[in-house]
């Protein structure tokens, strides 16, 4: 904790503190530190701990769902002849469709949790949404981070190498033939010699910086690269900024910003997609059960049960895996900077002083560069004031050597310009408000997300197993085939009498009189 008061524009945020103090046990339940060391066995196995418990809590899941299940199998099985006469006492007393008694209160509470559980799990979707959407944004913001970074990194190579390159193409063209020139001049002769010395001590002064190290090395073999073919280079936007991989000492190749960038927008594209899909299976899961409760289609509550079983698995095995990421996220959260020094002074032998002076930037830290660059400028500024003099004296007397003298001033304008963007972009602050906004992107947002992506997990896991124990209940009390065609049919009319007339028809056609007339229906019979 106490490397972070270096670091002033971040702190950790109160969850990654709180998850960071939980206890840690291994696999022999021995309290383990929580140093955040991904390579070591003793650090997994506090992991697979925390993991294991959303697999105890599966297991007792799943013992809860059995019982209800052996509830509703079996002993219902007696109570189904026992109360054979009460329902059918509350089928006489009934009206219509539908249920009362006892019976009809068993299937309304049924019903209720069904539609409960539901719901929970609804709103855990809503959260699932909302936390999955915030662990993209804070990964956006570390990739973006990192790609910025990454493009400044390879603008630093790029100018060294390419100043290196000028130079050395000035000392094996240029000043060669000048030295030629100026054979029977001794003072000329030693000017030029100067200059020689002085872009050789700027060379080996830029080769010494460990950015550009692995650049110098493949540019000292290359003297095709005109110093004055030069483009100013500074950092853009990630979005604007190619993903270009430095070959420098300080991150190589595999071990990148560019590389880590590039790798991680990969796996949280799928990342994001497979919780999208999860929570659109979770989602279909809700709406079909409320669908077949209000149905009463019992095909569609099997069907939604086996995808019900599939949900509550897979709710509890995320939850597992997100309890060991917010773990392990708050480990590296809570000390950052302790981490990055050692793994990268690992991977790559930077210098620790230089890998402390880009992570904190503290004003009163010197750059570990400045007095390389010091050097360099006053060599630069030396070889500039022997061209000025031999441009001033030697010209009349040698005026074959201007065309070679132009050509060495030519490089040298635009080393000084490349110089000035390299102490630039040498300075730690671009590369210290790279490494802030990615720390913020991932220790806030990419832990609030996924803070609210276990809390989902583990509602949903509640609700889904809370349906599974109340969904066979509900199908029970649905009528079957044959109920539903026997109760059609005791209320169906008999079709042979269908189409007597009953008194108040009668009285209907007859209008105000309330009975036949007698005589009338004589004269009838009569005829």
């Amino acid at each position: 904790m106490a490397a972070m008061t270096t670091v002033p524009s971040y702190t950790p945020s109160l969850w990654v503190r709180v998850c960071h103090a939980l206890p840690r046990l291994d696999l022999t339940m021995q309290m383990k530190d929580n140093i955040f060391v991904p390579d070591s066995w003793e650090y997994q196995q506090t992991l697979l701990v925390l993991s294991s418990l959303s697999a105890i809590a599966l297991v007792i899941s799943l013992l809860v769902v059995l019982s209800f299940l052996i509830h509703y199998c079996c002993c219902h099985r007696g109570d189904r002849s026992e109360g054979s006469e009460e329902e059918e006492e509350d089928e006489d007393a009934s009206t219509g469709h539908g249920y009362s008694g006892k019976k009809g209160r068993g299937i309304c509470c049924v019903t209720w949790v069904a539609v409960a559980a539901v719901t929970l799990c609804c709103v855990a979707i809503g959260i699932g949404f909302y936390g999955n959407s915030e662990a993209n944004d804070g990964m956006y913001q570390l990739t973006s981070s990192l790609l910025t970074a990454n493009y400044t990194l390879a603008s630093i190579d790029l100018l060294i190498s390419d100043t290196i390159s000028g130079l050395q193409l000035s000392v094996s063209g240029p000043l060669t033939s000048m030295e030629e020139l100026f054979t029977g001049s001794k003072p000329f002769l030693v000017s030029t010699r100067n200059c020689r010395r002085l872009s050789e001590n700027v060379i080996n002064l830029l080769s010494s910086i460990s950015m550009a190290r692995a650049s110098v090395d493949a540019g000292l073999g290359n003297d095709s690269i005109s110093g004055a073919s030069i483009i100013p280079l500074t950092p853009v936007p990630p979005s604007v900024a190619p993903t270009v991989v430095p070959t420098s000492g300080l991150m190589p190749s595999p071990f990148s910003p560019g590389w880590a960038a590039n790798t991680l927008m990969v796996n949280e594209d799928y990342r994001w997609l497979s919780y999208v899909l999860l929570l659109l299976l979770d989602l279909i899961v809700c709406l079909f059960i409320l669908l077949g409760l209000a149905k009463q289609a019992r095909w569609l509550l099997i069907l939604m049960t086996v995808l019900a079983w599939l949900a509550l698995f897979l709710s509890w095995g995320s939850l597992g895996l997100e309890t060991a990421t917010v773990v392990a996220l708050s480990d590296f959260c809570s000390d950052p900077n302790t981490f990055v020094v050692n793994s990268t002074h690992f991977n790559t032998g930077t210098s620790s002083d230089v890998l402390d002076y880009y992570l904190t930037c503290s004003r009163r830290m010197n750059s570990p560069f400045q007095q390389l660059l010091t050097q360099s400028q006053r060599a630069l500024s030396n070889i500039h004031t022997q061209l000025s003099s031999l441009d001033r004296n030697a010209l009349t007397q040698f005026p074959k050597a201007e065309k070679s003298l132009r050509e060495v001033q030519q490089i040298l304008n635009s080393t000084e310009g490349n110089f000035h963007q390299l102490v630039a972009l040498l300075n730690c602050r671009g590369l210290n408000k790279d490494y802030i906004d990615s720390l913020k992107g991932l220790c806030y947002d990419g832990m609030e997300g996924l803070l609210y992506l276990s809390l989902y997990s583990f509602l949903s896991a509640l609700a889904f197993t809370a349906i599974l124990c109340s969904l066979p209940g509900a199908w029970r009390s649905f009528p079957s085939e044959s109920e539903e065609y026997e109760d059609s049919d005791s209320e169906s009319e008999d079709p042979f009498t269908s189409h007597q007339y009953s008194p108040s028809m009668l009285t209907g056609y007859g209008g105000s009189q309330s009975h036949p007339n007698p005589a009338h229906s004589r004269n009838l019979y009569s005829r």
